[in-house]
């Protein structure tokens, strides 16, 4: 997207305003007018003062009052334009941030994996900031430019059309030496930002892991990186400042030059008499007023390069295909008996590297299914395909015989209850993380849900109970209470069908054994997919499945596994063996 598609974007956000923008064009327009009138007004009281005891006292003092007036209202109409370029530049930015929290909520979740979430911040907050920077400069220095070059045009005309003509031959060359610096500083600015979304990554990891960095003694390295990165954005940050700050003095050199050689020629008129001193006064600073605007959008260029490269990166992530649109036929589902089928599934998240080929199984209603196998075996990519947060890429997943693609993506997840792995809680309280996923919950229901998962009683010696709030994502609480929350979330939710992703990895196992009997009670019915590496929580489980390469190995009961002596007993027995 070029420069010029890019700010035809943005300018679209800001036609919902058309009342704001008039009245911010109506005071441009006034405060113009006014800073127009007033050096045709010091001419006039000029040419009052003929010379020593040659001075029309009251004339001038009438022409200054006029004056002060003009200049009032001048001002007056400059602060409008500016509270209104304020509101549309804010609510513009306001509605991009809005648009965009959108579209990462719909962007597939192969976005979110590939993608550093510091970079994302970054758009939300950098990026943004430097769109609202570019839009309040540009708003006010182009509504008024405009204007100001139209009139101060008409007015040296009427003064002197020589000398007018003379200033007008000035701004072609302020103009190419404008374009001549924007030019090769613009790929700079966009660098930049890239190279910023790149260090707010790093620096969002590093602080996001500062345990782990600490622990693992790499503090010097994380540092080293650090300055390494940060230097390159120095180096990037200062020669695009450099190059994009070379328009402002360059065109004021062009300028001055004008103004000098005006200078001389309205000196001649004035001595052979075609010209007032007064005159010259005022034109002299029409001139200024008509070179006024270059300097102006010269100087905020560095500004509007940022706010261009900051606004194709917002627009970059806007413009990203999401997730498979639905059919307005769609299907709700809305409470599944729990019978799930695979049919042939193939999927890869890299098309060079297969991971499911041909993957097939049922589960009837009720059926309690543990995946086991090693590392990168596909587990967790059947949870991400069966909740579609990844399309496969043939075959067919039905839940109750239903295509789960013909469903709703919400109505189809609102059927499951997930427990994963990495915890994830928000700033708030207690109650407010549990009933996340049914607001609607009463007091009584949050309270058993916590019961059951084992939570309540470390809830209460928090020094607000229920109400006590959560800093960041947690970070005040253990891991294993992190996660005995977010157990207690799934059995508030009480969804038909549930997944349990390691759901017990971060809980010690007398916590473990009595989750286990408030899980049981839970899943009573209702079929699950529990997903462990610590094989003393599976193996009550209906039917087992060894996962290797993406596909199922071997499939049984815990009992007939073991006596098959596969896969399954070779993992089994590894716990007992001798280190």
């Amino acid at each position: 997207m070029n420069n010029k598609d890019t700010w035809k974007r943005v300018l679209g956000y800001t036609g919902q305003y058309k009342n704001i923008a008039i009245g911010a064009v109506t005071c441009a327009l006034l405060s113009v007018i006014a800073s127009l009138i007033g050096p045709l007004l010091i001419g006039r009281a000029v040419d009052h003062m003929v010379g020593p005891g040659q001075v029309d006292f009251t004339g001038v003092l009438k022409l200054l009052a006029i004056l002060a007036v003009v200049y009032v209202v001048g001002s007056f109409f400059g602060w409008l334009l500016t509270y209104y370029t304020n509101r549309i530049a804010y609510r513009t930015v306001y509605d991009l941030r809005r648009q965009l929290f959108d579209k990462l909520n719909v962007l597939p979740l192969k976005f979110h994996d590939n993608h550093p979430q510091g970079d994302s911040i970054s758009r939300f907050v950098n990026d943004m900031d430097a769109v609202s920077d570019g839009l309040l400069q540009g708003f006010s220095t182009l509504l008024t430019g405009v204007v100001t070059i139209a009139g101060a045009i008409g007015l040296m005309l009427y003064i002197s059309p020589l000398m007018t003509v003379v200033v007008l031959l000035s701004a072609p060359a302020t103009f190419f030496v404008a374009r001549f610096i924007t030019m090769r500083s613009q790929a700079l600015f966009r660098e930049q930002a890239k190279i910023l979304g790149g260090l707010n990554g790093y620096v969002e990891e590093m602080i996001g892991g500062q345990k782990v960095v600490q622990a693992y003694h790499y503090e010097d390295r994380a540092y080293t990186q650090f300055v390494e990165r940060n230097e390159t954005l120095y180096q990037t940050g200062v020669k695009s400042q450099f190059y994009g700050s070379l328009s402002n003095p360059t065109t004021r050199l062009v300028n001055n030059i004008t103004f000098s050689v005006i200078a001389m020629i309205g000196s001649v008129l004035v001595i052979m008499n075609h010209l007032t001193v007064g005159d010259l006064s005022s034109f002299l600073i029409y001139s200024n007023l008509f070179a006024k605007p270059f300097n102006e959008i010269t100087g905020v260029i560095t500004q509007l390069q940022s706010a261009t490269a900051s606004a194709q990166r917002i627009f970059s992530i806007l413009d990203l295909p999401p997730e498979r649109p639905e059919p307005k036929s769609a299907l709700q589902l809305e409470s599944s008996q729990g019978t799930i089928r695979f049919d042939k599934v193939k999927f890869a998240y890299n098309p060079e590297r297969p991971l499911i080929t041909g993957f097939s199984l049922e589960v009837k209603s009720g059926t309690r299914v543990a995946i086991v196998g090693q590392t990168g075996a596909g587990k967790t990519t059947l949870v991400n395909l069966l909740m579609r947060f990844y399309e496969v890429d043939s075959g067919s997943i039905s839940i109750d015989g239903i295509d789960i693609t013909t469903l709703t993506r919400d109505s189809l997840r609102r059927n499951f209850g997930m427990v994963l792995q990495d915890t994830w809680l928000f700033g708030g309280s207690i109650k407010e993380n549990i009933v996340y996923g049914k607001p609607e919950a009463t007091e009584q229901e949050v309270i058993a849900a916590a019961k059951a998962a084992n939570a309540h009683s470390f809830i209460k010696r928090l020094p607000e109970g229920y109400a006590t709030k959560i800093t960041g994502s947690g970070d005040n609480l253990s891991q294993g209470q992190k996660q005995l929350l977010t157990i207690a979330r799934v059995m508030l939710a009480d969804p038909p069908m549930l997944i349990l992703d390691e759901a017990t990895s971060s809980i010690d196992t007398l916590t473990e054994l009595r989750i286990q009997k408030a899980f049981l009670t839970m899943i009573a019915g209702r079929t699950s997919f529990v997903i462990a590496h610590r094989l003393s929580t599976i193996r009550e489980s209906d039917l087992i499945l060894f996962m290797k390469d993406g596909d199922i190995v071997e499939s049984g009961t815990h009992d007939g596994l073991l006596e098959s002596g596969g896969y399954y007993a070779q993992l089994y027995n590894s716990q007992f063996a001798a280190v």
